[in-house]
């Protein structure tokens, strides 16, 4: 039986990969083009099975060199066969080797490192050193404003670019509507707040606006556009995984609303599976690029 959390990266990536902004990942791979004559050097945090990976792969110059960290150990060690089956299917090979992998196409050679970090603080600069880009994608809203500080500054210091998608900003709408929807909304967002784990009450909705000040704050040019969702007949699972995840949350936030949140949930999850669940943005709201006002290092 798969692990849940494995079951929803793996039912979202394809929707976060159709909501990504092709110009901010184009703009970011030219930069890097441009600028970096041998492989480019890459960190991705807070990997998870590695879609950020998957989708950043064919779209960065051909050699490359990712350090990819997660403090889930079991999310980190699928990386290696989710990209095998990706890599297969495009004809390319992965050959994997203790916690490294090999990723070759007919332009590509990717050599890919996973190692166990826990992100709750960026005391260890030694995993940004000498990185060309600095990525993320779903993470932002689930960090403190201090640690997105620390983020700029690693970034800063390493002269890295930085490429970070699928932030929440606290916009969503179904159809059709509930009578319940914006408690549902404005209880989860609340619980948005909460501290995960990365240094303090998370930035939530606010993140990529605050994101953006604090990158340009560092001398950062920034460039966000938005990477909204939208689901539909076609995405039963992932809608019901959206609307359990809402309702708890929200019951988290305030447990004396429980039994109209699960009314809420039960006729949100009937009205999924026949008609239409158009959810703008949980989590998913928008997507950043943030580069030097000069190249980055080579």
């Amino acid at each position: 039986m798969p692990d849940p959390l494995e079951r929803w990266l793996a039912l979202r990536e394809p929707v976060d990969a159709t909501a990504r902004s092709v110009s901010l990942t184009r703009m970011v791979a030219d930069a890097i083009s441009a600028a970096v004559a041998g492989p480019a050097h890459v960190l991705d945090l807070a990997t998870g099975t590695g879609s950020n990976l998957r989708y950043l792969m064919d779209k960065l110059p051909a050699s490359q060199r990712w350090l990819v960290v997660d403090r889930n150990p079991a999310l980190l060690s699928q990386v290696a066969a989710r990209t095998a089956a990706w890599a297969e299917a495009r004809g390319g090979e992965v050959r994997a080797d203790g916690n490294e992998c090999v990723i070759t196409g007919e332009r590509l050679e990717c050599r890919v490192e996973a190692r166990v970090l826990d992100l709750g603080t960026l005391d260890n600069a030694e995993i940004f050193a000498g990185r060309h880009l600095v990525t993320a994608s779903a993470l932002l809203d689930l960090v403190s404003e201090s640690w997105l500080r620390a983020l700029a500054a690693r970034c800063r210091a390493a002269g890295a670019a930085a490429l970070f998608a699928i932030s929440y900003d606290g916009r969503c709408s179904c159809s059709p509507s509930e009578p319940e929807d914006d408690m549902v909304q404005d209880l989860f967002n609340r619980h948005q707040l909460t501290d995960k784990g990365l240094g303090g009450p998370a930035a939530g909705p606010a993140a990529a606006q605050l994101a953006a000040q604090i990158f340009a704050d560092v001398g950062y040019h920034v460039v966000s556009q938005k990477s909204d969702w939208e689901l539909g007949p076609r995405d039963p699972d992932l809608q019901r995984q959206l609307i359990d995840g809402w309702a708890e949350a929200s019951t988290a936030i305030a447990p004396g609303a429980a039994s109209t949140i699960a009314r809420w949930r039960d006729r949100r999850r009937a009205g999924g599976r026949g008609g239409r669940l158009h959810d703008g943005v949980v989590r998913r709201a928008r997507g950043g690029s943030v580069r030097l006002p000069v190249r980055v290092p080579v």
